[in-house]
Formats: structure tokens, C-alpha cells, sequence
């Protein structure tokens, strides 16, 4: 028999079973570097906090709809059957709809989800909502916020640049020298979204270093880059890679680095932009000396590695993180403008990258394919907001926003519908999110485990995990599409998003239009073959359906010569436009500059951010605060698991604080440390370490939300993190920009309970109101649920 697989967005594993018979994940032999979240010597093991059956919040059952909504997060939960959820459900969603009209639905269903391309929770809730008539939706990411809206105007979508940057395999035979803005960290590279097959960042800075490049990692922490050898790392203040890159085109420019016509053949804009540089403009020079005195960085090693990237074949890289900040349109867009000084695009080995190390899929070689794709359908509401503006919009509907060059109006949310992620985990200044929650008449969440969003939420639907389930895994040049197979039965009632939403559908009515007569097996089938259809031209011997799930995993092609980005555009820019409105990369944008923003303006350029380590701010909160991704989890994924837990300390997360920092505040490593500012405070264990820069500490994020008093237990950075916009351009999420302050903590810290089940009881005769049906309406008896309470 042949072996079976699954696919997660932290790679590709073998079922391998373990000697007490239960099934277990190995490592892909295919896998040069697998990662270490997915693997277990037992599937169970990641049982823990599991939701065995639909639950209710106690006050909702006795109550109706709204009720007691201020004790969202702290109520018991009362078990009922899938016969009364479905119905409450489809109740709740048609009163609504009556009263508010699908523009009062919102669509969560933010976050990574299921890999596999059938029971994808987006796809599955978007579908079912748009078939209802339509909901709330949200545009960009957190991840990717500013990224997503700048790009388009300066060169291109974020998913061609990606899609088409140089791959790895050119940069190991080419690049000389590697300069990066936040490292390449390993750790996300771990994951890609539908799903890593190969792990090939590390190695391939192994091979690089081998061949002898060298690397220059400007970051406030040392670790995000690791190529096996000597990495020139130099501190630098958050925030601040804007003024350093002004910096280095200074010197460039001045000491006769650049060529102008080349510039202005491949570029627009050079010109606004060049007096703004000299200081012509604002009668502020962006000399070395200037860049040094805001980020930190030595004026002469501005200078030298100027002076370096000029001699040398040279790749420019920029973390994703940088745009996770207060006006986080500026790092990308000078860091283009600074290759096109350079003068390396288009060359092997050379240029720049946005996010080499943020997915596994980054700098691959293999050919881009379109996916199988559950279609979502057409979603006839125009009401939208910017992912990461949830709380601004259910604390003010009706509240204008701009974005992108438009003003638009919160819309009034009364219910909320998520599925596949946990705002508890990504959305900033928690506190401000838990007073929001309260505002929604109604929240439905789909989720596997007892999360602090299930917490929060209404009605609790259970739902499968991949490995409880058959599905097709692909991730776009990752360069293998992969037969998911079901490993173990489902947890307690767990049902798949599709079969959750079937029924409710089929409650309203609405069955056909949602399943189109398929079930699972032949909704695999159609996206199989469509796919097979699509990509015949590329995969001419990809096998049939059942021979695929014989297979297993099938091999995907590579490119011939390896990847360069933008080769044709340099080769002849005119045969080969860039999709901007000048068919160049904007260093001036025309139609940026027309918005009339204060905060984003035509051409990139250093603003202060909101707070950072030179601000008066910093007189109170002198540290500032990096909450980076985690290297044991996916964001909050598998936290539960025995690897997340493995990297806490009494189930706190670790923080590290420089040594002279730490020594300062009496701090010494495995302390418990109060880490605070005006917007919140949790607790973590303290890593004392030389291996970040002065003043700068480092949480990463992923701790489920655990806060039954004034202090988050776990280490949640997002009860301390900013909740404003990046710009009046992309409204994107500014997590990196954050000042805090530490100190040991002097009380006896409380046990984490961020794992532990709610509070559960089970109905002995349930028949709640169901809206429309009054002969449903009867007094509700309470029995506890044996083994089920917490």
C-alpha cells in the first residue's frame, strides 16, 4: 500500500505509525530541512483544547441573540446537538439579514487555515455568505498590509514580485554580496500558504556563504540570519531602515555610483526625488551623518557598505516585518528606489528582493502554477475594510476612513461569522479588541480548538483538522501537488467546514446553490480535473484523479535556467512594461502624490514614526518592543502542541533583553518580567542576551490570549501593540512599532490557563428560540456534561 500524506503550511509529512498503533507524522523524504512544528510521534498530541461538540454561550440559550454580551469571553458554554446549532445558526443569520441586510454581516475568516485547497475555511465561508447574499469583507493582510497597497503604483502586485523574484538557486552561483533589512529569518521561512514541500532557505544560505558571499544583516536582532559562517550583523533602531537606506543612496549618488540614464530609462521620478535626497527640498541633507545620528548605525559603515553594494554583484532583500510599522510604505518603496541606484536589477545574483525568508516559497525555483481553486462565487455587498481596521470598525460604524485614495465608511457589523483564523492572536491592543467584541449582536465561530476567539464567540461550531479529512495540498512553486489523506476519524462531533455549511445552507434553502448536487469526494474530483484541464499545456503526464491519490505526492517542473527577477524588463523595458502608469518602477508616483496624503506622499521619504526609541515617548517606555513570528508554531497554530510548549516557561513565552538592559532593571534570564506601556500588560520569562541591540526586547507572537485580570498570563505582545494605521494609503497593521517598558515581577504569577477548556455544561431538554418558530420557545434545564467540564 502506498504511504499516505498530508500537507500543513510548515511542510509535507509522512503518516508514520507509532508503536502503540496510533498514527503519527514523519518526515518527507523529499524534505531537505523539515520543520519541526509538524512533526509527532502521536496525532493525539495535538488533542489538547480540542472542541468536542457545537457549544452555546449559556446566556444566547436562555436569553436569544445579544444577550449578557459583556460576559463574551467568560461565560459557560452550553453543549447542544448539531440539529439545534444548525438551526440556531440559520435562525440567527435570517433574522439578521431581515433586520440588517447582508451589509451587516461580516466575513472574518482571516488567517492561514487548512492547506489543502478544498477545505480551506475563506473559501468554504466566503462561498456559503456570498450564496446568502453577500457579507462584509476585508482587503490585504496583516502580514502584508502597506506592502499590498504600495507595490501595485511603484511595480507591481505583491503576488508577481514574489511570484518572480530571483530564485536561490541564481543567487548561489552569482551573488557576491547579500545585504538585507531584517535578516532572512529561517524560522519563517518554515511555512508557506498551501503548504512548504521542500525547506530550502537554509541550505541555500549555506550554499551561498560556501561559494563565498558575503552577508550584511542591518537588524535589532542578530538571529534572524544564520548561513553556517561570519554574517557582518549591525544594530540598528526599529523603525529607522528608511533613513538608513536614504543613507546609503546619498552616498551612492554623491560619490558617483549611480548612472543616470540607466536610471531614467528603467525609472520615473528620479528627478522629484534626487532633490529631496540632497536636501534641496527641506534643507535636510540624507548624508551618512544624518542616518546615523536617527537609526544608530556608524556613519563610515554607511558609508563602506555603500561603497560595497557598489563594487560587488549585489542582492538587496527587506524583511516583511519593516512594513509592519508606522508608515511602512516608506521602507519598500526606498528599498526599490535604492536598487534602481544600484543599477543591478534584471542581472543574475543581483538587485533586490521583498521577503526572502518571510514563505519557504520565496526565491523557488519551480515554474508558477495556478492551484485548484474552490470558487467562492460573487459577493454583491461593496461594503469592505483594511484586515487589520477591525476594531476601528465596531467601535465606529459609520466613521470615515481613507484608503488608497479613496474615503470610505465603516460599516455597522451586527454579526460576526468567522472560520480559519484567530483575531485574538493578530489584531493589535487586544484590550481595545475585547471591548469591540461586545459591540456585534451575534458571533459564530468555526474552530477546531477551545481558542481564545472560540472563547469569545457565541456559537461554537467543532470543526476537523486536516488530518481528519481528504483534500488536495499545493502551494504555488513549491513544486509538488499533494494527496492529502484522512489519518485518524474526526474528534468527538467534529464536522468539515463544507458539511457545516451544507447544512446550514440547506436550512435556508439554499443547498443546491452552495453544494452544486456535490459532495466532498466529487468536489475533489471537479477541482482535480480542472486543474489537470488548466495545466495541460505545462503537465501534460499529470495522472488522473485516482491515480493521483495512488501517488501520493507528484513532482511539479522547474524552470531551465533558474529564476532572475525582471531579466526581460531590463533586457527591453519597452517590449516588457512594468504594469504601472508609467510602465517603469515609480521612484515618483503621479497618482500617490494626487491622493494628497500628509502621511504618504509621492516619493519615498524618512517620517517619524508614532513612537520609537527617538521619541519623548521613549522617556516612559525606553525599550522598544519586536514581536516577530514564532519558531515553534504557525502564529497561534499548534500552540497547544509539545514543540510550542516545549520553547515556554511555565507556559509563558520567552523575552529577550539585552544584557546591559537587563542588568539595569535587576533582571537575570528566567525571571517572570511585567512587560508593559499605557495599553496593556502580560507576563513572559526573561532571556538575558547580547544578541539584539540596545534597547530593544523581543516577544514573538503566537501565545494564546490569556487575561482573567488586568495582566495577560501567557506573553500575548498584542495587549501592548499600536491599533492605528500604517498611513491614510494602506490603513496596514503597525505591530513593530511599540514601546514598553520591563521590570521582574514582584507578586506569585498565576497558572497560564489559555489551554484550559471553558466552563461546560449540556442541555437535558434544549429546545432554544429559534427566530420565526415560537413553538420552539420552552425553559432550558442544565445537567453538567460528564468528563466535559473544566
Amino acid at each position: 500500500m502506498a504511504t499516505a500524506h498530508t500537507l500543513f503550511h510548515w511542510g509535507l509529512y509522512e503518516a508514520r505509525p507509532h508503536e502503540s498503533g496510533e498514527p503519527g507524522l514523519g518526515r518527507w523524504r523529499g524534505d531537505e530541512d523539515p520543520s519541526p512544528i509538524g512533526l509527532a510521534d502521536r496525532l493525539s498530541d495535538f488533542d489538547v483544547a480540542r472542541i468536542a461538540r457545537p457549544s452555546v454561550r449559556r446566556s444566547v440559550l436562555e436569553q436569544g441573540p445579544g444577550a449578557r454580551r459583556d460576559l463574551r469571553g467568560r461565560e459557560a458554554f452550553v453543549e447542544v446537538d448539531w440539529e439545534i446549532a444548525i438551526k440556531l445558526v440559520a435562525s440567527e443569520l435570517t433574522r439578521v439579514i431581515a433586520e440588517h441586510g447582508n451589509a451587516s454581516i461580516f466575513g472574518g475568516s482571516y488567517g492561514w487555515a487548512s492547506a489543502g485547497r478544498f477545505h480551506h475555511a475563506l473559501s468554504q465561508l466566503h462561498r456559503f455568505l456570498n450564496v446568502i447574499g453577500g457579507y462584509i469583507r476585508q482587503t490585504d493582510s496583516y502580514s502584508l498590509g502597506a506592502g499590498r497597497v504600495l507595490m501595485p503604483h511603484l511595480l507591481g502586485t505583491m503576488d508577481e514580485i514574489m511570484g518572480g523574484m530571483t530564485s536561490w538557486d541564481v543567487m548561489e552561483r552569482h551573488t557576491e554580496l547579500f545585504v538585507t533589512f531584517g535578516g532572512v529569518p529561517a524560522k519563517n521561512a518554515q511555512v508557506s500558504p498551501g503548504g512548504a514541500g521542500s525547506h530550502r532557505v537554509a541550505g541555500a544560505l549555506r550554499r551561498m556563504k560556501a561559494n563565498g558571499a558575503r552577508f550584511v544583516n542591518f537588524s535589532p536582532v542578530q538571529s534572524n540570519l544564520d548561513v553556517g559562517g561570519e554574517v557582518e550583523w549591525i544594530p540598528i533602531r526599529p523603525n529607522t531602515d528608511t533613513a538608513l537606506m536614504l543613507g546609503l543612496a546619498f552616498v551612492l549618488q554623491t560619490e558617483g555610483f549611480t548612472d543616470r540614464a540607466q536610471i531614467d530609462r528603467y525609472a520615473s521620478g528620479f528627478g522629484e526625488f534626487l532633490p529631496y535626497l540632497l536636501g534641496e527640498t527641506d534643507g535636510m541633507p540624507k548624508t551618512p551623518e544624518w542616518a546615523a545620528a536617527i537609526t544608530g548605525v556608524p556613519e563610515e559603515t554607511i558609508r563602506r557598505v555603500a561603497r560595497d553594494m557598489a563594487s560587488s554583484r549585489t542582492m538587496l532583500n527587506i524583511a516583511w516585518a519593516l512594513q509592519r510599522a508606522s508608515h511602512g510604505e516608506q521602507p519598500f518603496w526606498m528599498l526599490m528606489t535604492l536598487g534602481c541606484m544600484l543599477g543591478q536589477f534584471g542581472l543574475p545574483g543581483g538587485g533586490f528582493g521583498l521577503g526572502y525568508g518571510a514563505m519557504n516559497g520565496i526565491g523557488s525555483p519551480h515554474v508558477k502554477l495556478k492551484g485548484p481553486t474552490f470558487p467562492q462565487g460573487r459577493n454583491p455587498i461593496d461594503a469592505f475594510i483594511p484586515c487589520a481596521r477591525v476594531t476601528d470598525m465596531l467601535l465606529s460604524p459609520g466613521e470615515r476612513f481613507a484608503y488608497n485614495g479613496g474615503v470610505h465608511t465603516y460599516p455597522d457589523a451586527r454579526l460576526i461569522y468567522w472560520a480559519g483564523g484567530n483575531p485574538f492572536h493578530h489584531h493589535q491592543d487586544l484590550n481595545r479588541l475585547v471591548a469591540a467584541w461586545q459591540r456585534p449582536e451575534t458571533i459564530i465561530v468555526h474552530e477546531p480548538y477551545w481558542t481564545p476567539t472560540a472563547k469569545h464567540a457565541d456559537i461554537v461550531l467543532p470543526v476537523t483538522t486536516s488530518v481528519e479529512r481528504e483534500d488536495i495540498g499545493f502551494s504555488t512553486r513549491e513544486g509538488t501537488i499533494v494527496a492529502m489523506r484522512k489519518l485518524k476519524p474526526a474528534y468527538g462531533e467534529a464536522r468539515s467546514d463544507f458539511d457545516i455549511l451544507a447544512a446550514i445552507a440547506a436550512r435556508m434553502g439554499l443547498e443546491a446553490a452552495f453544494t452544486e448536487g456535490l459532495d466532498e469526494d466529487g468536489w475533489l474530483r471537479r477541482l482535480y480535473s480542472e486543474f489537470r484541464r488548466d495545466s495541460s499545456a505545462l503537465l501534460p503526464d499529470l495522472p488522473d484523479f485516482d491515480a493521483f491519490l495512488e501517488a501520493g505526492v507528484v513532482p511539479l517542473p522547474l524552470h531551465d535556467e533558474g529564476v532572475v527577477y525582471l531579466q526581460d524588463y531590463r533586457r527591453d523595458p519597452e517590449a516588457h512594461p512594468l504594469p504601472t502608469p508609467s510602465g517603469k518602477m515609480e521612484i515618483h508616483s503621479e497618482r500617490i502624490a494626487a491622493f494628497g496624503l500628509a502621511d504618504c506622499q509621492g516619493h519615498p521619504r524618512w517620517y517619524e514614526p508614532a513612537e520609537w526609541l527617538g521619541s519623548a515617548r521613549a522617556n516612559a517606555y525606553p525599550l522598544h518592543m519586536i514581536s516577530d513570528q514564532p519558531e515553534r508554531r504557525l502564529h497561534s497554530q499548534l500552540d497547544t502542541a509539545p514543540w510550542s510548549k516545549a520553547g515556554k516557561v511555565d507556559g509563558r513565552e520567552p523575552i529577550q533583553i539585552r544584557t546591559e538592559d537587563a542588568l539595569a532593571r535587576g533582571i537575570a534570564s528566567g525571571d517572570i518580567v511585567r512587560v508593559f506601556n499605557d495599553r496593556g500588560a502580560c507576563l513572559a520569562s526573561a532571556v538575558v542576551t547580547d544578541a539584539i541591540a540596545p534597547h530593544v526586547v523581543k516577544l514573538s507572537t503566537g501565545a494564546w490570549f490569556d487575561q482573567p485580570g488586568s495582566i495577560e498570563q501567557a506573553g500575548n505582545p498584542n495587549v501592548l501593540t499600536l491599533d492605528i494605521g500604517a498611513s491614510g494609503l494602506s490603513q496596514g497593521c503597525i505591530a513593530q512599532t511599540c514601546l514598553v517598558e520591563i521590570e521582574k515581577y514582584a507578586g506569585a504569577p498565576t497558572r497560564v490557563t489559555a489551554h484550559d477548556l471553558p466552563h461546560l455544561v449540556a442541555a437535558a431538554t434544549v429546545r432554544p428560540i429559534i427566530h420565526g418558530d415560537p413553538k420552539e420557545m420552552t425553559e432550558l434545564a442544565f445537567t453538567p456534561s460528564p468528563g466535559r467540564t473544566s
